[in-house]
């Protein structure tokens, strides 16, 4: 039986939209200091501004195809379809964009919508470092200053893309605090952005944080999936495949491409998140089948606590997918349309 065998239900528009509060249900909404409810405020009036207003547009989009190099390839893989003997298998080459990964879709939006806004300074956290890199790439090409706070733990692991980040401009400031890892970095980063709000926009590198982060990121990855379905429409004559897969570590990459389908009831949507060394709490970064309701970085989400509700330490062979809350906005159609979003572990 395929997927176009299953009976199964869209996602409603609604549910895939937050309400005034920047809620998706139970999940979202904006926890943050009372010094950031105004900047958080006055980006979001910017986002909904820009965000239909041309100009804005045809320059992201010209930036995107002339510097980013959008659109990727949908590329078969015939060998690998070959040799697992089933599904034609085709993968969407976003590590071919320019900095070697999606990160740059989100960032170079976030960046152009600051200098539109009239900041002058970047700030952005970073696990793996791609994010970072592409935070830097994006404000050096717009000539603005850049932060990037990283954990300790993790420059150790990407010493390379460390030296990237240096060699665009941006400093790199290492997080010593807790497990000196992402987690910690986006903490110190909401930190320097409750002082310096006024000249500073806070590049957030995945779908997750307060009102208006989720929708913003979102939008700004769903690029990934409007080209895949139409390059496959063009290389099948079917625009829509029976499962759509996705690494979820923080999620954007997973809601760049699962955009497309939401409303497509035949798709079965497929997320892959770390699992780590085992089930036991710690030693994995599995949200969605260990994480309770809480709240983490400005939103209320899947967590893994504890019992108290302090936040747990993760593994991970990714820096990226060690991350103890599942973004706010990737749990919406996991936790809604559960018939059809399936979740598997990878290390």
């Amino acid at each position: 039986m395929t997927s176009r065998d299953r009976v199964r239900t869209p996602l409603s528009a609604a549910a895939m939209e937050p309400d005034e509060g920047g809620r998706y249900g139970v999940y979202g909404g904006r926890y943050a200091p009372e010094t950031l409810m105004a900047p958080l405020e006055e980006l979001s009036r910017a986002w909904d501004r820009l965000r239909r207003k041309r100009a804005f547009q045809r320059r992201l989009r010209h930036l995107l195809e002339h510097y980013v190099g959008r659109p990727t390839p949908l590329y078969f893989a015939e060998r690998l379809t070959e040799h697992l003997g089933g599904a034609r298998i085709y993968l969407k080459r976003e590590d071919l964009l320019h900095t070697g990964a999606h990160k740059i879709n989100n960032a170079l939006g976030q960046v152009l919508l600051a200098k539109e806004m009239g900041k002058t300074r970047i700030i952005a956290e970073t696990g793996a470092g791609q994010h970072g890199v592409a935070t830097a790439t994006a404000a050096a090409l717009l000539g603005l200053d850049c932060v990037v706070y990283m954990g300790e733990e993790d420059m150790r692991r990407q010493r390379l893309n460390v030296y990237r980040m240096q060699l665009l401009g941006a400093e790199v400031a290492a997080v010593d605090a807790g497990s000196r890892t992402l987690k910690d970095a986006i903490n110190e980063a909401f930190r320097d952005w409750v002082a310096s709000f006024a000249d500073t926009h806070y590049v957030l590198g995945t779908v997750t944080g307060p009102e208006p982060y989720p929708r913003m990121v979102r939008q700004f990855h769903s690029v990934i999936g409007s080209e895949a379905r139409r390059q496959l429409k063009r290389q099948t004559g079917a625009a829509d495949p029976d499962v759509a897969i996705a690494c979820v570590g923080g999620g954007s990459n997973a809601m760049g491409l699962f955009s497309a389908f939401l409303d497509r009831p035949d798709v079965l949507l497929v997320g892959v998140e770390a699992g780590g060394r085992g089930p036991d709490l710690g030693d994995h970064a599995a949200r969605f089948s260990g994480g309770t309701l809480g709240v983490l970085h400005g939103a209320r989400t899947l967590v893994l606590q504890d019992e108290e509700g302090q936040v747990v330490g993760t593994h991970s062979v990714s820096g990226r997918a060690r991350l103890p809350g599942r973004r706010s906005r990737a749990c919406v159609p996991a936790r809604s349309g559960a018939d059809r979003v399936h979740l598997g572990h990878g290390p």
